[in-house]
């Protein structure tokens, strides 16, 4: 109980703080999302490496858009506390009003301390933007509310080509589905790719979607009736240290190029070149994480060839090089 626990709903263990904001008519899926997958995230001996409480503007009731409710006991104090604030969609950001700040709301976001890290699902974002929080920013929200986000916060650059932003300590993000992208991108953040692929296994999810990738592409679903390209990834990944031709690709499905090509796209969303090279960043990532291998090693097992042109294409996709990229990720734990 929140009362049991200094006010907060916090134990003060020394882990990272994240509150999630119930607001009314909450949408329970997008508030079970931060639980479960910051909830899952361990260190290397097993502890949780974060504690995660949900909180509300005033404890009790909290309607939800289905045909439940909730009860939260700990109020905005938790705001207070917090290492990162989480703000899911409400049902009541379709309606007409949606995108003015409540006095309640805005006196319970002024209780976050300055330069702590504050997130949004899906519609989250009216409440972010209208807080003035994403003034100036790149930010991500749903596209079926992109015309309202746009006409009521004109000062925001709203990307419907994306499934997350992050910018300077702001992140949000599209669809319900995409606040999953967003916390293993917090995890992953915080702890490196190790911890976030456990917690994206435990969840049995993709351990990583591109923050850029379209959150709604307008193109036909593909027949379920034509075999899919399956079987030629799972040949990839298992050859990524090796130079990979489309024309191998397609004859891994027994088809031509030019069909294998429209298949992927259909299927991925992507070509199979981009696909390829997203697999061997991946790769070379979780290697540089994970092991004291030479650079030089690492590009070659990882089919760069080349520690200079694995250089260029980690600076290109993520913008960091791979000694500044391991520097980075592992010296929080060494």
């Amino acid at each position: 109980m929140c009362e049991d626990r200094a006010m907060t709903g916090f134990v003060g263990d020394g882990r990272h703080r994240v509150a999630v904001l119930a607001r009314d008519g909450v949408l329970p899926f997008e508030l079970s999302i931060v639980h479960r997958l910051f909830g899952q995230a361990c260190g290397p001996d097993g502890a949780a490496l974060y504690e995660v409480v949900t909180c509300t503007l005033v404890p009790g009731e909290i309607r939800t858009d289905a045909d439940f409710t909730i009860t939260v006991t700990c109020g905005p104090e938790a705001l207070a506390e917090a290492d990162t604030v989480v703000v899911p969609g409400s049902d009541v950001d379709y309606e007409p009003h949606a995108g003015y700040l409540e006095p309640s709301l805005a006196d319970g976001l002024a209780r976050i301390r300055p330069g702590k890290r504050i997130a949004s699902i899906c519609t989250g974002s009216f409440v972010l933007a209208a807080a003035g929080l994403l003034d100036g920013r790149r930010a991500a929200t749903h596209w079926r509310s992109s015309a309202q986000a746009r006409e009521r916060f004109p000062d925001v650059t709203f990307d419907l080509d994306v499934l997350y932003a992050d910018d300077g300590g702001v992140l949000t993000s599209a669809g319900a589905a995409a606040g999953i992208d967003l916390c293993l991108h917090m995890i992953r953040t915080d702890h490196g790719a190790a911890v976030a692929n456990d917690v994206a296994r435990g969840t049995v999810v993709p351990p990583h979607r591109e923050g850029g990738q379209a959150q709604y592409l307008n193109r036909p679903v593909p027949d379920p009736r034509i075999s899919s390209t399956g079987r030629a990834r799972e040949w990839a990944l298992a050859n990524l240290h090796q130079p990979v031709t489309l024309r191998e690709l397609a004859a891994q499905e027994s088809t031509s190029t030019r069909t294998f090509t429209r298949r992927f796209r259909d299927e991925i969303g992507t070509s199979p070149g981009r696909w390829l090279t997203q697999q061997r960043v991946e790769r070379a990532c979780a290697l540089l994480e994970s092991t004291d291998l030479p650079i030089d090693e690492i590009a070659a097992s990882t089919g760069f060839g080349t520690a200079g042109s694995m250089r260029l294409h980690l600076q290109a996709e993520l913008g960091i090089s791979p000694s500044a990229y391991r520097t980075t990720f592992r010296g929080r734990d060494r």
